[in-house]
């Protein structure tokens, strides 16, 4: 695998050249100018946008897609600024909550809700055990040149020629209102496949190496990745979907392909021929720079805990074992701190051999009808009995066609348990593995705690991701951790045929017939947002929590799993805040929104924190014109990197409820987190270093005005407690780029008091 990081010019969809030169000239005078507006990505971008800026995008998609731990506060988030009914088709589907039953009836209760909106304001349900949510939207909705918008960060459909985008649910919220989503135009790398896969190496081997080889550097990050290359024709469409589903983990922004008669064929299958159309890139188009893939040199991989970038060929890991696994624990001790003595990642090694307890294969990843074919050719005959083995398909057609095919028979002879479509294995909430446990996934992450570990609790196991095709090999080996490649078996399997006739019977189809005299179905765990205040002209906000690991994921700043089925109750979510990783956080921000209730009541707040006192004193030394006692009261978070993973808003919706003002960070790994604290009111502000500690005190002066002019730089004033008196020194950080809306928002509050006003 080449990374090419300059300028590449792509002429007639088969040349790569680097821009300039004697080569770029020639091509350039048979082709023309090559530029970003020849790219795929910007023809879709184009169709789609609806501003005259050329320098801000303003994007209105063709659809929207939510699940069962999302739909429930977009929805609520709209209806408090004023939706009666959708002016987009949206998906509701039910893949996330459909198996966890903590807390009673609230889960059924989310789903009530979620048929009830969607007659009433006129959208699309899926109930549940029906399709992962995004098996259903490539089988009913993705085709070339759409743009489809989810809250869920692995909405990628580029296989089907469509921007895929996820993100958290007040840009969804913004669609239902009319309103657009605004980015600064993107860049956009090519990708370029050569070659073909050979035996034993699935979508994800192909993924994770990519992964591997750009994640760390932010090759991709914040871009969309386009694929070209003869090598593409030499994928299936479910191979294809299963790489592009993994773009995601690159951080990158979406991703999207060529399309072809393969492409054609599928849409045929799945009843929608008449979507087709070419997508290629123009004669001559420019990209940002290029990744250039041989197919047929990537290997069986294994992404290690605790992270997708954690790779290694299975070839490389079962060479090097024991050196490989003492380095992996070192990193989870890096990033788990005291909370967890080992993972116990040696104590699977028996002579020579690693031993998994656990694998799975499901989801918008590893689900499809050909991966799950596959692993029943390499499963044939052999005895999984002595594995925990469960397999899901990804959707209901998907199981009907293995059940009419023989395929989901031979699995179960083997000892796999098949289970309904569901996306628990994923994030935490259905089959978690043991204590000290090992599990090997073909699903799409393996960040830490997210598989339902609670180190805090002494609970502690880990995941690896690898393909299914390894993943059968393994179990077939009794557990050894073993490559597909090493094993001969046929690749040969049945034609996936798509029978409709389940969706037909049962998904409720509403867009473009709204009800709206259907009452909303709520359940008493589904509550409204609370209220939020405007930005003021000054801010102190104390450091509840200091976050120093490279990167942060969402899983941190809000467990899944365990969270999930209070996703509709903001205030018993928010107590789950940062739980696995600082359990001291919330209580830290609660005892500052106490004493900031306070002082809009017009009691003192120093009765909930005595320390004011001094501060405020200082505070007057420093700006004798402020009023401290006038002067909002919040808490902050400083984290290097966060927000990696999830495009779930409640990352940051929970902060912004327990009183939350700002995030403090080098840099934001993601666009969506970013958005998600400006669409909830809070300050993204980046900062050259950390100079914080918990407890410390931070002042915005004049923080209203600057955000209200656009200042490219934003003071603020440190003050650390050292002893009986405060010490302070200054600061300067910005708010990155801002469109004139997300400045309102901020100046709002948050997203709902922007559209009140």
């Amino acid at each position: 695998m080449e990374l090419i990081n300059k300028k590449i010019a792509l002429f007639d969809s088969e040349i790569l050249c680097e821009e300039g030169g004697a080569e770029y000239a020639a091509l350039k005078a048979r082709f023309g100018e090559a530029t970003r507006e020849g790219t795929m990505a910007y023809s879709v971008l184009r169709s789609h946008d609806t501003s005259s800026d050329a320098s801000l995008l303003r994007v209105k998609f063709d659809a929207l897609t939510s699940h069962d731990i999302t739909y429930v506060g977009i929805i609520q988030t709209a209806r408090a600024s004023g939706l009666t009914e959708f002016p987009v088709k949206y998906i509701l589907t039910n893949c996330h909550n459909s198996l966890c039953a903590v807390g009673g009836t609230i889960n059924e209760d989310d789903h009530a809700f979620g048929l009830s909106a969607a007659q009433k304001f006129g959208g699309d349900f899926v109930p549940p055990h029906l399709a992962v949510i995004h098996s259903y939207m490539r089988e009913c909705e993705a085709a070339p040149g759409k743009m489809l918008l989810g809250s869920d960060s692995h909405t990628r459909y580029g296989a089907f020629g469509t921007l895929g985008v996820g993100e958290g649910g007040p840009e969804l919220a913004k669609q239902l209102l009319g309103r657009t989503w605004d980015i600064t135009p993107p860049e956009v790398i090519c990708v370029y496949l050569k070659g073909a896969p050979r035996h034993g190496v699935g979508p994800q081997d192909v993924a994770l190496a990519i992964i591997g080889a750009t994640y760390e550097r932010g090759f991709v990050k914040n871009k969309i990745m386009e694929f070209v290359g003869e090598g593409v024709g030499n994928l299936s469409m479910e191979f294809r979907s299963g790489i592009d589903v993994m773009t995601t983990e690159t951080t990158c922004l979406s991703s999207i392909w060529v399309t072809d008669e393969t492409t054609k064929a599928f849409l045929t299958t799945l009843g929608r021929g008449d979507e087709y159309r070419e997508m290629k890139p123009a004669s001559a188009a420019l990209y940002d720079g290029a990744i250039v893939i041989d197919l047929d040199k990537i290997e069986p991989m294994i992404a290690l805990p605790m992270h997708p970038s954690n790779t290694y060929t299975i070839r490389e890991f079962r060479e090097n074992t024991a050196d490989i696994l003492r380095l992996t624990e070192e990193r989870a001790k890096e990033s788990l701190g005291d909370k967890v003595e080992s993972l116990g990642l040696l104590d699977k090694l028996v002579d020579g051999k690693f031993y998994v307890d656990q694998a799975i294969v499901a989801g918008c990843a590893g689900g499809s009808f050909e991966n799950l074919a596959v692993c029943a050719n390499i499963l044939d005959g052999c005895d999984a009995n002595n594995l925990s083995a469960s397999f899901y398909p990804g959707s209901m057609p998907i199981a009907l066609d293995l059940a009419r095919k023989g395929v989901s028979a031979r699995l179960m002879q083997s000892g796999i348990v098949l289970k309904t479509a569901f996306c628990g294995p994923c994030f935490g909430a259905g089959d978690t593995p043991q204590n000290r446990g090992f599990s090997i996934r073909h699903t799409t992450r393996n960040f830490p705690m997210r598989e339902g570990a609670k180190p805090g609790e002494g609970q502690i196991s880990s995941v690896a991701l690898m393909d299914a095709r390894s993943i059968a090999a393994t179990v077939r080996a009794g557990g050894v951790l073993t490559a597909a490649d090493t094993l001969d078996y046929s690749d040969e399997i049945p034609a996936f045929d798509f029978d409709p006739v389940v969706y037909e019977k049962k998904v409720y189809r509403g867009w473009g017939s709204p009800k709206p005299e259907t009452e909303l179905v709520i359940g008493p765990n589904i509550t409204d947002w609370p209220d939020q205040p405007a930005l003021s002209e000054h801010l102190l906000v104390k450091i509840a929590s200091v976050i120093e690991d490279e990167v942060t994921t969402t899983d941190e700043l809000i467990p899944s799993g365990e969270s999930s089925s209070l996703r509709s109750n903001p205030e018993k979510l928010s107590r789950l805040a940062l739980s696995r990783r600082d359990p001291n956080y919330v209580p830290r921000a609660l005892e500052v929104r106490a004493a900031e209730r306070d002082r809009q009541s017009a009691v003192c707040p120093l009765e909930k924190l005595p320390e004011l006192e001094g501060l405020y004193a200082k505070v007057k030394e420093l700006i004798p014109d402020i009023d401290p006692k006038s002067t909002v009261l919040g808490s902050a978070i400083f984290a290097n990197c966060p927000g990696d993973g999830s495009a779930r808003e409640q990352a940051a919706s929970c902060q912004k409820v327990l009183g939350g003002q700002a995030n403090f960070a080098r840099s934001y790994a993601t666009k969506r987190y970013r958005s998600n604290l400006i669409n909830w009111g809070m300050l993204p502000m980046v900062v050259d270093d950390n100079h914080f500690s918990v407890g410390d005190w931070v002042l915005f002066c004049d923080v209203r005005r600057a955000v209200a002019e656009a200042k490219d730089e934003i003071d603020y004033v440190v003050l650390k407690k050292d002893g009986e008196t405060w010490k302070a020194k200054a600061h300067v950080g910005t708010l990155g780029t801002l469109s004139d809306e997300e400045r309102a928002i901020l100046l709002d509050g948050c997203l709902i008091n922007f559209y009140k006003n």
